[in-house]
């Protein structure tokens, strides 16, 4: 079994925190998706299966490198057709920005946005109904 990834976030006399990686792909994953125009985070093709498989991955299409006490993440993210990807962009990096540094207190250094495709189902949706 493969051993999870973590870092040391606080030390104290009574003892050790450490936080997997995971909890900052989490972290930033949600805040991620609840920016306005974010449609869904795009999983890969392994991913893809686990989703189809009826499994959630609340991790997905975010990639971390976590340091002693600085981050990099990358996320990959799918728009709604009709939002203005360079604020959704910006939007994004900030609510992630403020999530991992505020509830995890580790610095962002850099936060990659991957527009992976735009999603088009609000506007099948409504062509639907009409019908």
């Amino acid at each position: 079994m493969a051993e999870e990834k973590t870092f040391k976030s606080l030390s104290t006399s009574e003892g050790t925190t450490y936080i997997a990686d995971e909890v900052v792909a989490v972290t930033a994953g949600l805040a991620a998706t609840e920016v306005e125009g974010v449609a869904s985070m795009s999983a890969g093709f392994a991913e893809g299966i686990v989703q189809k498989l009826g499994m959630k991955n609340l991790s997905q299409g975010v990639k971390v490198d976590v340091g002693e006490e600085n981050c990099t993440i990358d996320i990959y993210i799918i728009v709604n057709y009709g939002a203005r990807i360079p604020d959704v962009c910006n939007k994004i990096r900030e609510e992630v920005k403020k999530a991992v540094e505020g509830s995890i207190g580790l610095n962002v250094d850099a936060i990659n946005i991957h527009v992976q495709g735009i999603s088009f189902a609000e506007e099948e949706e409504s062509v639907v109904e009409e019908a």
